[in-house]
Formats: structure tokens, sequence, C-alpha cells
């Protein structure tokens, strides 16, 4: 069971399933919904997670039509994104995990007309948009 959490703890989640492919996506929202470079993102399976506390502190924007992306409106802390027309998937921000992990991403998505301080070191494969599969 992985545990996971805010900046503040105020909202506190626990995930029994599996991650699908975690990706490292540089798109303008993602830079602009982090403050930084990229955002290590996971599909979850919504029936698999549980709030343990807090729920009542999330809030989400729509950031473009279907969808919206949540964040503790304590702390500002991003913790998921999700799409109207897939309501059984959240997108979870790998950097609210609590409990150690191997899971790694395999790939860079949006990765084209990054700025320069946006530079990318690692062997990933890197796409222009989506991954192929998605």
């Amino acid at each position: 069971m992985i545990r996971g959490s805010c900046m503040c703890r105020g909202v506190q989640y626990a995930y029994g399933g599996e991650f699908g492919t975690i990706t490292v996506c540089h798109c303008s929202d993602c830079r602009k919904a982090q403050g930084s470079a990229t955002v290590i993102a996971a599909p979850v399976d919504a029936a698999s997670f549980q709030w343990l506390c807090g729920q009542e502190l999330i809030s989400e924007y729509e950031s473009s039509p279907g969808k919206k992306r949540a964040f503790c409106s304590r702390c500002g802390s991003p913790l998921y994104s999700r799409k109207d027309d897939l309501p059984g998937v959240l997108r979870l921000r790998m950097g609210t995990i609590d409990t150690p992990t191997q899971a790694k991403p395999v790939a860079h998505i949006f990765a084209t007309g990054l700025p320069a301080w946006a530079e990318m070191d690692d062997e990933l494969p890197r796409y222009a948009g989506l991954e192929p599969q998605r």
C-alpha cells in the first residue's frame, strides 16, 4: 500500500493498485501548474485510491475543457489531474508519495521547445507530444 500527502499533510491518501505508465511532462500547462520544468505523474485506478483525511481541502481547477488539476487549498501542493472522459483514472503527482517505491518514469512527453533552463540529462525516450501508446 502506497501512502502520500500534500506538503502541510492536511490531505493524506492511500493507494493499493498498480501505477500506469509514468511520464515526465514538459508541457507549458504542467510547467505553470508545478512551478518547475516538469511534472512526473502516473495514472492510477481511482477505485483503488482512498482519501485518509483532508478531502475537503482539495480544490480543482479546470485548466482546459474537461481536464481538472487538483491541489491542496491550504498549502498549494499539486495532487493529481483528471479528465472527465476518463472517470476511473487519476494522474497522481509522484512527488506527493511518502512511501518508498521503485517506480520510475519511462519517457519525457511534450519535450520540444523547452526553455534553456529545463535541460534534460537522462536517456529516456523523448516525444513531441504524448507517448505513442496513449
